[in-house]
């Protein structure tokens, strides 16, 4: 069973949870990488979190991420190693 370290946390009374990725989540097609934020989500919605599921990956370098347009500013604004510090839940997949 996969588990995922997940930073759950609450930012302008908006819940998010979000999920540092390997590398290779950037290289999925979209339809891939939409089938795990559903998955994802429902499994978190399961353990009792709320909000919504954003992916996070780092590419060349830089934090890449899959998160409404509305907080887009809101992720470049932060760094990999601020949601690293804010790693507070894991979950589990039961597959």
């Amino acid at each position: 069973m996969p588990k995922y370290k997940i930073a759950h946390i609450r930012e302008q009374g908006v819940d998010l949870i979000i999920a540092p990725l390997d590398s290779s989540f950037g290289n999925k097609s979209s339809s891939s990488q939409n089938l795990f934020i559903s998955s994802l989500e429902m499994y978190a919605h399961r353990a009792g979190l709320a909000g919504t599921v954003v992916p996070i990956w780092l590419q060349g370098g830089q934090m890449n991420f899959i998160a409404p347009r509305p907080w887009h500013a809101f992720f470049k604004s932060i760094s990999w190693n601020d949601v690293l510090r804010n790693i507070n839940k894991e979950l589990t997949i039961n597959e």
